[in-house]
C-alpha cells in the first residue's frame, strides 16, 4: 500500500513538472506592465507583491527607502516561490530587477533557494534609482543582462508608513528576453533530482555555459570558455567530495562569471567579423566606382578626340554631331550619378569606421574589467592574512558587508568618555598603517553603546567616539574620503541590556573595511 502511495505521488510530480515545461515553452514574448513608485526622501515605504498568472499563489513583501547617502534601500521577502526548474528547461534560479520608466533595467541581485519544494527567501538590496517598478523572473543564472520571459512577482502600489500618499505611474512597460535559448536543443535539462542534491551555483553554472556555447563561443571565445568549464568540473568535484558548500559556491560563481564573459566575447567578437566583411564588401563596392569612373573619364577623352576630328570635316560634324553631343550629355548625367554614389560609398566607409572604433573603446573597458577582476582576487587571496593582522587589535569577523574589527572597551578612558585610554595612539597608528596599505577597501567606523541614559546624549557619544577615530586614522595616511564615521547610540544592540555584562558587550566601536573595487 505504501509502496502504491509513493508511486502515485511521483508519477503526479513528473506530470506537473511537464506541465509547466509545456506552458514555459508556449508562453509568447508579450508586453509586461507594472506599477512604477517614486519614493520620498527618508520615508519608509511598505510595497506589497503579487504573483503572475504563472502562479499566483506566490507572495511578497517589501520595506523600502531612500536616503541621500546609500541611495534607495530594499529589503524585500518572498513567500511560497516553486522550484525554478518546474518553468521549464533551462531555470535555475531566481533574480529581482528594478525597472525605471526611461527603461533602465538594473539586475539587483539573486534571491537564493531555500530548501527543496515551496520555499520563503529574503534579499537585501540597493539601486540608485528613485522612480522604479520591481519584478521577480525566474534566469538561468544570476549574472543575466535582461529579465526572462518568466515574471513571477511584481509589485503593486506602496503605502507610506506615515500615511501620506506615494507617487506612482500608471505602468510601466516592458518585455522579456527574446531569446530562443530555452527552446534550443542544447539547453540543458534540470531533473527533479539534479534540482534536489546539486547546489543552486553548479546547476546556474551549466546554464551560464550553455548560452556562452550558444552564442558562439566554442568559436569565438574558446579560452574562456575553456576556464568556465574548468572551474564547474572542479566545482563538481569538490561537491561530490564532500568539501565545504562555501568553497563550492565560490569555484561555481566564478564558472558563471568566466561564462559570462565568454558570452559577451563572442557576440562581440561575431559582430566585428560581420563588421570587417562588411567593410571588405565596401571597399570591393568602392573599387568598382571608381574603375567604372575610370572608364567614363577615358571614354569621355575619346569623345573628345573624335569631336576635333569631326570639326577637320565639317560634312560629317553637321550629319554626326547631334548624335556626339547627345552622347556628351548622357555621359556627363552618368558621371554625376557616379559622384553620387562615390560619396554614399565613403559616407558608408565613415560610418564603418566609426563602428570598428566603438569596438575598440569596448576592448578597452574589457581590460579595465579584468584589471578589476584581478583586484578582486589579489584582495580575496590577502584577506585571510589581513583578518590575522587586524586581531592583533581586536576581535575580527566577516560579514557581507567585509571584514569586521571590532574594537575593545579598554580604548576608551571611561564608558561615557570619548576620548582615548593611555597607549591607544599606538595601536591606532598600526591600524591605520595596515589599513593605509590596503587601499582597496573602503572604511566605516560605526560606534554603539548600552541603553543607560538619553537618547540623545548616546547617540552624541558614539557619533564623537566614531569622528575622533576617523580623524585619527586620517593622520595615519588614510584619505578622508575613504573613511565614512557614524555614531548609532543604542539603536542595535547585539545582546538584551538587561546586565552589566550584556550592556558591557553592546558597548563597542567596530571598524568595518568594505570592498571599493
Amino acid at each position: 500500500m505504501k509502496n502504491s502511495k509513493a508511486i502515485a505521488a511521483i508519477v503526479a510530480v513528473i506530470l506537473l513538472t511537464l506541465c509547466f515545461a509545456d506552458a514555459a515553452f508556449a508562453q509568447a514574448d508579450i508586453t509586461r506592465r507594472t506599477t512604477a513608485i517614486t519614493y520620498p526622501l527618508n520615508e519608509r515605504v511598505t510595497v506589497q507583491f503579487r504573483g503572475t498568472t504563472r502562479f499566483p499563489r506566490m507572495a511578497g513583501r517589501a520595506n523600502i527607502r531612500r536616503t541621500q547617502r546609500n541611495g534607495t534601500e530594499i529589503d524585500l521577502s518572498v513567500s511560497k516561490m516553486p522550484r525554478p526548474f518546474e518553468l521549464g528547461r533551462g531555470y535555475a534560479t531566481y533574480v529581482l530587477w528594478a525597472i525605471s520608466p526611461e527603461g533602465q533595467v538594473d539586475n539587483l541581485g539573486e534571491i537564493k533557494r531555500r530548501g527543496f519544494f515551496e520555499f520563503d527567501s529574503r534579499i537585501r538590496v540597493t539601486t540608485n534609482l528613485q522612480t522604479f517598478s520591481l519584478i521577480i523572473t525566474a534566469e538561468p543564472h544570476h549574472l543575466v543582462a535582461r529579465p526572462s520571459q518568466e515574471i513571477m512577482l511584481e509589485n503593486l502600489n506602496g503605502v507610506a508608513r506615515s500615511g501620506r500618499q506615494i507617487t506612482s505611474l500608471p505602468a510601466v512597460q516592458y518585455f522579456g528576453n527574446t531569446s530562443d535559448f530555452f527552446r534550443d536543443a542544447r539547453t540543458p535539462e534540470i531533473a527533479e533530482l539534479d534540482y534536489s542534491r546539486t547546489p543552486s551555483t553548479v546547476l546556474q553554472a551549466k546554464q551560464a555555459i550553455a548560452l556562452a556555447k550558444f552564442a558562439g563561443a566554442e568559436r569565438d571565445a574558446q579560452e574562456e570558455l575553456r576556464e568556465a568549464e574548468s572551474l564547474l568540473q572542479n566545482a563538481e568535484d569538490a561537491w561530490r567530495a564532500g568539501r565545504r558548500e562555501a568553497d563550492v559556491d565560490v569555484t561555481a560563481r566564478r564558472a558563471i562569471s568566466t561564462a559570462v564573459k565568454a558570452e559577451g566575447l563572442a557576440f562581440a567578437r561575431a559582430q566585428a567579423r560581420m563588421q570587417r566583411d562588411e567593410q571588405i564588401r565596401a571597399d570591393a563596392e568602392m573599387r568598382k566606382v571608381e574603375t567604372t569612373l575610370q572608364d567614363a573619364q577615358g571614354e569621355v577623352e575619346d569623345l573628345k578626340r573624335q569631336l576635333a576630328e569631326e570639326r577637320r570635316s565639317r560634312e560629317l560634324l553637321e550629319r554626326d554631331g547631334a548624335n556626339y553631343l547627345q552622347q556628351i550629355r548622357d555621359l556627363r548625367t552618368e558621371n554625376g550619378k557616379l559622384r553620387e554614389e562615390l560619396g554614399r560609398t565613403r559616407t558608408e566607409a565613415a560610418s564603418t569606421r566609426a563602428r570598428l572604433d566603438a569596438i575598440e573603446n569596448e576592448r578597452r573597458a574589457e581590460a579595465a574589467e579584468r584589471d578589476r577582476e584581478g583586484r578582486m582576487r589579489n584582495m580575496q587571496a590577502n584577506e585571510a592574512a589581513l583578518m590575522q593582522s587586524l586581531r592583533r587589535f581586536g576581535s575580527v569577523s566577516k560579514s557581507e558587508r567585509g571584514i569586521i574589527l571590532t574594537l575593545p572597551e579598554s580604548y576608551w578612558s571611561a564608558p561615557r568618555a570619548a576620548s582615548f585610554a593611555p597607549g591607544v595612539d599606538a595601536r591606532l597608528s598600526s591600524i591605520g598603517e595596515l589599513l593605509a596599505n590596503n587601499p582597496d577597501y573602503r572604511i566605516e567606523i560605526e560606534s554603539h553603546t548600552d541603553n543607560q541614559g538619553d537618547v540623545r546624549e548616546l547617540e552624541d557619544l558614539t557619533r564623537q567616539r566614531s569622528q575622533v577615530i576617523a580623524e585619527r586614522l586620517s593622520v595615519f595616511g588614510i584619505p578622508n574620503n575613504r573613511i565614512e564615521a557614524r555614531g548609532l547610540g543604542s539603536a542595535i544592540p547585539i545582546a538584551p541590556n538587561n546586565t552589566n555584562a550584556n550592556r558591557a558587550r553592546n558597548r563597542r566601536v567596530q571598524v568595518i573595511m568594505v570592498p571599493a573595487i
